[in-house]
């Protein structure tokens, strides 16, 4: 439970993480910003780590998994990535 309040605790961090997850997409951006109104105040760290891993993506690949149209593979298939993947996908 410590490492969620790591997150919660630091306003630049989240300020920072929403900064980093705006995308060179439109739909990238629009399901970015549902997903911080949604989940924002219940991110940990090991979200923050799946998200962070996700924002290393390029835009168009991105898009495709938030979509459907693809799944993660390879390294970037996290427990973390996997699970704030769910939830991007439910915004």
């Amino acid at each position: 439970m410590a490492q969620q309040q790591l997150h919660q605790a630091d306003a630049a961090r989240r300020r920072r993480l929403r900064w980093r997850a705006r995308r060179g997409l439109l739909e990238n951006d629009l399901v970015m910003a549902r997903f911080f109104d949604r989940f924002e105040p219940g991110l940990g760290d090991d979200d923050v780590a799946g998200l962070d891993g996700l924002l290393d993506l390029p835009d168009g690949e991105l898009l495709e998994l938030i979509l459907g149209r693809r799944e993660l593979e390879g390294e970037a298939a996290t427990p973390q990535a996997q699970r704030v993947l769910g939830m991007l996908r439910s915004v």
